[in-house]
């Protein structure tokens, strides 16, 4: 492992001498079986070394960073965090119901920003199906900015989405908030979305770590690759490998789009880490316009799947419909990123042959007819 250090003034040490300010470091070092030796006349990058095969791992590594007279991990290839790629570990491929992510295959995910009503949410279902789709997209619980705004149906839009899943085949991936309510939906969706207001949250990220549901982790508003990626380490190290990376767009100084959508970091992540990273143009866009583009620079850059919001009727929705786009305008997208995938040798994960059986109606309408 190789650190790098702050500078210390020469007047703190004699030559050849460690400055004081560096024996915490020194002394954490002796405690942890490392040997310890300066790379440079400066002495301000370290070298740790154990014995063969004794390498350290992601908790020294976290330990050390945070010394103060440590400014970064500069290589800690003999100390990798869980989320780190390595000659050891390849693609890891994250199966929402039958739909993989990684390895070569592109997942799509499609649907209403906010599960508002069972009619449409069926109505949207059934299209993004016949697009291409293979996982519903749809918001119970909604992290609003306004705490005045429409916060989501909730246990009434877990049972729509329930009725759509049945009534089409397609898995569904929906947001929880609280830790209080990771068990009541986990044991609804396929997928469990933590949203990018809830990327730091510690203890939601264990919670829904402790479910070994599949976690769609969304990237914060202004959070760096390397927060991004420690926060999908709270969720492995709780015990659940199944994480898909989203980049959604980070906040910038330009309105022209609602977020900017940093496909420089999708392309570092594809290096970086070896969990999937899927894009969500809608939100990077905000506008309907941008999001067909947005999505095939995505999958141009390597991403493993899209997320996309979809809606018939936006103007009659209660949360971003903005930046929704009509069921036509998603099958295009379909067309133009399954010919990328071909292209750069992947596929487009596909819906099942058949629909399941069942009615055209949601189930309480089904309940309440005479």
């Amino acid at each position: 492992m190789l650190l790098r250090l702050r500078s210390i003034s020469s007047s703190s040490a004699n030559a050849g001498e460690n400055p004081a300010e560096f024996e915490p470091l020194f002394e954490l070092a002796r405690e942890l079986g490392y040997r310890t030796r300066f790379l440079d006349r400066e002495r301000l990058v370290l070298e740790l070394t154990r014995q063969a095969g004794d390498a350290g791992g992601p908790a020294d590594r976290s330990r050390f960073e945070d010394l103060g007279c440590v400014v970064s991990v500069l290589d800690a290839s003999d100390a990798p965090e869980l989320t780190s790629r390595t000659a050891e570990r390849g693609d890891t491929v994250v199966h929402i119901g039958s739909t993989a992510f990684g390895g070569g295959s592109i997942g799509l995910i499609a649907g209403p920003c906010a599960v508002e009503d069972p009619a449409d949410l069926l109505e949207i279902a059934r299209a993004v199906r016949a697009a291409g789709a293979t996982v519903l997209r749809g918001g119970a619980f909604k992290p609003r900015t306004s705490p005045h705004s429409f916060q989501g149906g909730g246990v009434d839009a877990l049972a729509a989405l329930a009725d759509a899943r049945e009534f089409t085949g397609l898995s569904i991936v929906t947001e929880v908030l609280d830790p209080r309510d990771v068990e009541r939906v986990a044991s609804v969706a396929d997928a469990l979305q933590i949203g990018s207001r809830s990327m730091s949250n510690a203890a939601l990220l264990a919670e829904v770590g402790a479910t070994q549901k599949p976690i769609l982790l969304k990237r914060g508003l202004a959070a760096t690759a390397r927060e991004f990626l420690l926060a999908a380490e709270y969720v492995l190290a709780a015990g659940n490998p199944n994480v898909i990376l989203c980049e959604r767009g980070i906040r910038g100084f330009d309105n022209v789009t609602r977020n900017v959508l940093d496909l420089g970091t999708v392309a570092h992540l594809k290096t970086a880490t070896h969990l999937p990273v899927v894009v969500d143009p809608s939100h990077a866009a905000g506008r309907p316009d941008l999001i067909a583009p947005l999505a095939k620079a995505g999958i141009a850059v390597g991403a493993d799947g899209l997320i996309i919001e979809v809606h018939p009727r936006p103007a009659s929705v209660h949360s971003d419909g903005a930046q929704a786009i009509a069921p036509s305008v998603f099958a295009e997208i379909v067309k133009s990123v399954s010919a990328l995938a071909r292209l750069e040798g992947k596929i487009v994960a596909a819906p099942r042959a058949s629909e399941p059986s069942g009615t055209t109606k949601p189930r309480e309408a089904e309940e309440t007819a005479p």
